[in-house]
Formats: C-alpha cells, structure tokens, sequence
C-alpha cells in the first residue's frame, strides 16, 4: 500500500515562508510525478505544483515566482518552498504521486493533507 506523510503547514503572517515535506512509501512501489494540489474553502482541489522524476516542474500561475518545488529521489521526499505567502495562498494543501508496482499501471495517490494558513 502507498503512503504519503506530508508535515510542514502551520500559520503564517502575509509575506512569510513556510516549507512542505512528503515522504512517499510503499513496498515496491515506484513513484512517478510527484506534487503539491491545493484545496481552499468552497473551491475546487486545483494544482499548485509538480515535479517529475528528472526535475522538470510545473507551477500553476498564481505561485510561479513564489513557490519553489524539489524533490529528494532517493528518499521518495518532494517538497515545497512557499515564500511571499498571501492570504489567498491559505488552504488545506494535498501531496500527490503517481506510483506502480513493476509492469503495472501508474496511479494516483493522496496524502491526508496539512493546512496553511495566511492571516494578519
């Protein structure tokens, strides 16, 4: 079974950071993209951030310039840097894989999500 931990929300003052982990496990599992989605109160779950295996990433556009995803291969550990946060950024933020089993199909996989909070 595929599990991903994510740690690292909290509360924040507009203008401050916060950094995001996940770690992805499952025994023989490998993990494909990897990412960050982001769900806000009465919104629909929307991406926030991917990085694929070989460090291309994606960002959608209300981020791009602030946030900054990476990942640890190695440790199946993608992360991410929120900076200049704002008080729309607040939301209950999801880790992503994708992950099989050798030959098999790839398919998704959520983390229980942790909540960022931007407020004055």
């Amino acid at each position: 079974q595929v599990q991903l931990v994510e740690s690292g929300g909290g509360s924040v003052q507009p203008g401050g950071s916060l950094r995001l982990s996940c770690v992805a496990s499952g025994r023989s599992f490998n993990f494909g993209i990897m990412g960050w989605y982001r769900q806000a109160p009465g919104k629909q779950r929307e991406l926030g951030a991917t990085i694929t295996n070989g460090g291309t990433t994606n960002y959608v556009d209300s981020v791009k310039g602030r946030f900054t995803i990476s990942r640890v291969n190695a440790n199946n550990t993608v992360f991410l840097e929120m900076n200049s946060l704002k008080p729309e950024d607040t939301a209950v933020y999801y880790c992503y894989s994708t992950a099989w089993k050798g030959y098999a199909s790839a398919f998704p996989y959520w983390g229980r999500g942790t909540q960022v909070t931007v407020s004055s």
